[in-house]
């Protein structure tokens, strides 16, 4: 890691941020702090085994592609309901970071998805608001209500990045990677764990 004449940690200028998951690879790169390419990769296999082959081959391709990537911020794996998905996307994201060290990166950094979601100021959805959803919509499942507010949240996340960066994105996931991204560009020093 580079550092400043004072100590602190040098922003690398060409950053992409990632949001993986067992079925694809969405990425933002930003350079000098504008978000510049943004897309997303899906994998295929049978199983997760073929699925982390395919994702280090196709983000080996595309970090090849964009050879000016200095360091790399990926939202890190939480545990939510399934050890199994936990433990599949882990691999995944092994995958994803042993491609980038093959290509030359070795500065990587790392944010929690709620870190990210509250600096873009898309936080939990608040007791007033499930309650405004629940009386709009009566009578339906705790499972819908969850997956409403679930793509709710992801709808704000895509409103927030079109807004800040004037773009037309669609995909929640993509959107996601944006997020990431422009978390790490004000917060690097906390991306790679020397801010606290």
């Amino acid at each position: 890691m580079n550092k400043t004449k004072w100590g602190g940690p040098v922003q690398p200028n060409n950053i992409c941020a990632i949001d993986a998951s067992t079925n694809s690879l969405a990425f933002a790169f930003y350079s000098f702090k504008n978000l510049g390419t943004i897309g997303k990769i899906n994998f295929t296999g049978v199983d997760i085994y073929e699925k982390v082959a395919d994702a280090c081959k196709k983000s080996k391709g595309l970090f090849a592609q964009f050879n000016m990537v200095d360091a790399i911020v990926i939202e890190h794996t939480v545990f939510m309901n399934s050890p199994k998905t936990a433990a599949d996307l882990a691999l995944v994201q092994g995958a994803l970071l042993g491609a980038a060290g093959l290509s030359g990166i070795n500065t990587f950094g790392k944010v929690s998805p709620i870190t990210w979601q509250n600096y873009i100021g898309n936080k939990k959805i608040s007791k007033d608001e499930q309650l405004y959803i629940r009386a709009q919509h009566p009578g339906k499942s705790v499972s819908w209500y969850k997956t409403y507010e679930r793509n709710l949240r992801k709808e704000r996340t895509i409103k927030f990045i079109n807004t800040i960066y004037d773009k037309t994105i669609t995909d929640n996931d993509v959107a996601d990677a944006c997020g990431i991204g422009h978390w790490a560009i004000n917060n690097w020093g906390k991306a790679i764990g020397v801010d606290k």
